[in-house]
């Protein structure tokens, strides 16, 4: 989480050929951050979720629902952070993101594999 902290949490203009140096295709640059952007999503869904589990509340009263401060500064943290969208980009374009294109040779193996 401490790296995220430098990212801005608002929309920034990308210079497109610099996403598209990753790869040598805008496209595929594309699909390596959004497939980025959901590890990243799912990861601080996970986080938030374990974090939050501490604090459910055994019986159902309105009390402990109500009164669950440190829950809401969680909460709160978690919708300050920078969307998983704008933490993908940032990795692409300062190289933090591993990839691999499949060969053709393994495309078509994986092809063969799921017509079976």
């Amino acid at each position: 989480m401490e790296k995220m902290n430098s990212i801005e949490v608002f929309a920034v203009s990308r210079d497109l050929n610099k996403i598209r140096e990753a790869t040598g295709n805008l496209y595929q640059s594309l699909v390596i951050l959004g497939k980025r952007a959901n590890q990243i999503a799912m990861n601080e869904k996970e986080e938030l979720g374990q974090k939050l589990a501490e604090f459910a509340p055994k019986n159902d009263t309105l009390e402990e629902i109500f009164d669950n401060r440190e829950q809401m500064e969680i909460s709160a943290h978690y919708e300050k952070l920078p969307k998983p969208s704008l933490v993908a980009t940032e990795e692409l374009i300062n190289d933090k993101i591993y990839f691999r294109v499949p060969t053709d040779e393994e495309e078509k193996e994986e092809k063969e594999d799921k017509e079976e």
